[in-house]
């Protein structure tokens, strides 16, 4: 193996050893947002709240595209992403309604 090829072998461990700590955050921060919105579901449910807030969300889709720009981010993903995170959102509230 020459120095090039170990050179870019370990920079390639080095950058899936960091893409796999992102992914762990990524998974524990989502854990924790659910937590929280399973929390909001609940809550709606004992008071007879919709479980849906249509305002709040497109609120919160145009915030993350913002969000999205700033960081760089397609925005078009973090829609897409925030879209299908508050129909898991919606579909957990529901179920607290039953």
């Amino acid at each position: 193996m020459t120095d090039a090829i170990a050179r870019a072998a370990a920079l390639l461990k080095e950058h899936r050893d960091s893409i796999d700590r992102l992914d762990a955050i990524l998974v524990y921060t989502l854990a924790e947002r659910f937590k929280r919105t399973q929390a909001v579901g609940q809550l709606k449910a004992q008071h007879d709240l919709p479980p849906s807030d249509p305002f709040r969300e497109a609120e919160q889709i145009t915030r993350l595209e913002e969000l999205a720009r700033e960081a760089d981010l397609d925005p078009v993903f973090a829609k897409k992403f925030l879209t299908f995170v508050i129909s898991e959102v919606i579909r957990h509230h529901e179920q607290f309604q039953k």
